[in-house]
């Protein structure tokens, strides 16, 4: 079957899912069904990344803009509010540098890459024990996107898919599993772009959109 969706709208889907989960944190946290919805971003955001890594014609720029959207939402966190929380930029741009060193001529690339990526998600929070350091999703996080990308067809890229969001259901529990039904839009996903280059808009939306809320708890 013939998918419909592109990745124009599945980020679209990601990026409202995303705002309705990131209001039920900071404005509703008692209100479950907005958690719920909010499960959807993340798998889909996971996929297009692997996708992006598979389309873009500049790995270094495509590697770059994720990375320094990351230092600069990270520097915010730190400097507003003393956090050392890794935000879901951070975890995907572990998870573009991984896929870079696997598809690296050089052998140890990829074997450094994964070392990295254990410590900065497993070993470093416990060095860090004390403070609210973490990494977003942590290493399967980091993985989902790999596993996306190491798949040849869409069954396996959904498979892989699968297998990772139950991984993480297991390792979160809740409403994590609810992230399964990112599954079904994905397995909508055209493999086309669509026919309007709006990058910047999702690169902007999520810093954008989280200092929106945040501005507004402060007044409520």
């Amino acid at each position: 079957m013939e998918g419909k969706l592109t990745s124009n709208q599945l980020k679209l889907l990601a990026m409202l899912t995303m705002t309705i989960d990131h209001i039920g944190v900071q404005l509703f946290p008692g209100t479950l069904w907005l958690r719920i919805v909010g499960r959807l971003a993340f798998p889909i955001y996971a996929y297009m990344i692997a996708e992006g890594c598979v389309h873009t014609r500049n790995r270094r720029n495509y590697l770059l803009q994720m990375a320094g959207l990351a230092l600069l939402c990270q520097l915010v966190y730190f400097f507003a509010m003393g956090s050392l929380f890794q935000c879901i930029l951070v975890t995907f741009t572990l998870s573009i540098v991984t896929i870079y060193a696997i598809d690296s001529k050089v052998r140890w690339h990829a074997p450094a890459a994964l070392l990295a990526v254990l410590f900065l998600t497993e070993l470093l929070p416990l060095l860090l024990h004390g403070t609210d350091y973490a990494v977003d999703y942590g290493l399967l996080g980091v993985l989902l996107p790999v596993a996306v990308y190491l798949g040849k067809t869409r069954r396996q890229k959904l498979l892989l898919s699968a297998i990772l969001l139950c991984l993480l259901a297991l390792n979160f529990g809740g409403v994590q599993w609810y992230s399964l039904l990112a599954l079904l839009p994905l397995a909508l996903y055209s493999g086309q772009r669509g026919k309007r280059r709006i990058k910047w808009l999702f690169y902007l939306y999520y810093p954008l959109h989280l200092a929106a809320i945040y501005g507004i708890s402060l007044l409520l």
